[in-house]
């Protein structure tokens, strides 16, 4: 990284490197490689996240008191950014990065003690259950029932768009607890197993072929109250609260790590490479933005995550269709250079990726949040 003028950051640097050149294997590159989604298959993601936890850095964001490395905001983001040079695979978010500090922040000493280890080692894996057929980027619409019974709530509806549901041990849900009052205030943040009798997990397809997205139904599931984060009917703010983990991040170190083999390239036509050096000036932005956001160098953190979602995701975006725009130029001038690999994920990553400006929270939706927040 060419920001990098601190002595201490760049031994640092030079440590992580070390590290991934001796336990990133060329199986685990190779599968990275092939992934098209943010998601991996947990069979990918496990194993690497294991390594990780053997050296103490599975977690990279977490303090040092629920088992992570303790790194400043700068060291967080030379991993990022040295994991994504790589080739490293990602690790499954909703646990890590989405779960677990909310966990730290609402849980209960015994939800902490008993969860947190568990996401850090791998050993409970988690889905997000937000999303309903008639709650999308209207969330405050959600209708999956928690009705008290005893100790209990019995669940009773549907959540949708459920990402590797199939795969995961555990959901964190939000849940109607209350009809009364605004939308938003009748609903409550639930931690579930998901092999609780009564959930239904059902594949849904995507463009891209990929079984990444679930529809799940509860029939009077049974979750114990003690498994609400947060107080009944305030898991508005808990969901708000994950949401700035979801939305903001560490987009530019995988977006340089995807644009520089395509600006490598020398079988391209002038006016591709333009734009393709248009997006690098723009990821150089970006990246300043982010480092900005982490420094906590004032403003609002949840802006921030919006911005940086709306830069991220529609960057992404960008260099997805200029990808494809490059594959169909050297499959007309000929295959050198076209990896196999390179060949099969092109499309399907830029398939899956339409997602991303809405996942999250549509684009439109935090433009609206910036607005009505900055501008009233």
């Amino acid at each position: 990284m060419d920001m990098l003028n601190d002595p201490a950051l760049e031994a640092f640097q030079g440590e992580v490197r070390a590290f991934l050149d001796a336990k990133l294997t060329d199986a685990l590159r190779e599968a990275a490689a092939r992934a098209t989604s943010v998601f991996i298959d947990p069979a990918v993601s496990l194993p690497w996240q294991r390594i990780l936890h053997a050296h103490g850095w599975a977690a990279p964001d977490w303090p040092a008191e629920y088992g992570g490395p303790g790194w400043n905001a700068m060291q967080r983001y030379v991993f990022a950014a040295e994991c994504a040079r790589a080739g490293a695979p990602g690790l499954a978010p909703m646990g890590l990065k989405m779960v677990a500090p909310v966990i730290m922040h609402y849980g209960t000493a015994a939800q902490r003690a008993h969860y947190l280890p568990r996401i850090l080692s791998g050993a409970d894996y988690w889905c997000q259950g937000f999303s309903e057929p008639g709650a999308g980027s209207d969330l405050a619409a959600l209708q999956l029932r928690a009705v008290p019974d005893g100790d209990d709530y019995i669940l009773s509806g549907t959540k949708i768009w459920t990402t590797h549901a199939h795969f995961a041990s555990h959901m964190f849900a939000l849940v109607r607890t209350s009809t009364e009052g605004r939308p938003q205030a009748g609903i409550s943040f639930l931690l579930l197993d998901m092999a609780a009798p009564g959930i239904t997990v059902e594949a849904i397809r995507t463009l891209a072929g990929d079984h990444e997205f679930n529809q799940v139904f509860f029939d009077d599931v049974r979750v114990p109250q003690a498994n609400r984060l947060g107080a009944e009917n305030q898991g508005w703010a808990v969901a708000k609260h994950l949401l700035t983990f979801e939305r903001g991040g560490k987009y530019a170190p995988a977006l340089i790590a995807r644009l520089e083999p395509l600006r490598a390239r020398r079988d391209i036509d002038p006016v591709l490479r333009a734009r393709l050096d248009r997006e690098a000036i723009g990821l150089g932005t970006l990246q300043a933005l982010e480092l900005k956001a982490m420094r906590g160098t004032g403003g609002n953190p949840a802006l921030h995550a919006s911005a940086l979602k709306i830069l991220g995701t529609e960057a992404a975006q960008r260099i997805d269709a200029l990808a494809c725009e490059i594959a169909g130029y050297a499959a007309w001038a000929g295959p050198d250079g076209q990896t196999p690999a390179a060949l099969a994920t092109t499309l399907p990553r830029y398939l899956n990726n339409r997602a991303a400006s809405i996942y999250a929270g549509s684009n439109e939706i935090q433009r609206d949040l910036i607005a009505r927040t900055m501008l009233g």
